[in-house]
């Protein structure tokens, strides 16, 4: 069990050496895009919630 362990954690230590990390520049730009994204997505849902709720009032 411990040598499944060691061996686990040492394969993870040489994949994370192998990952290309953003850097920090790349790292801002990609989360203005998820925040700008989000936002719009947040709008466009509350707009068609807008929508349904009116024809939902106007059936019933």
């Amino acid at each position: 069990m411990i040598e499944r362990l060691k061996n686990y954690l040492l394969e993870t230590r040489i994949e994370l050496k192998k990952v290309t990390w953003p850097t920090k520049d790349e790292l801002k730009e990609a989360t203005r895009v998820v925040v700008v994204a989000s936002i719009l997505l947040t709008i466009f849902i509350g707009i068609i919630d807008q929508i349904l709720s009116r024809i939902i009032k106007l059936v019933f």
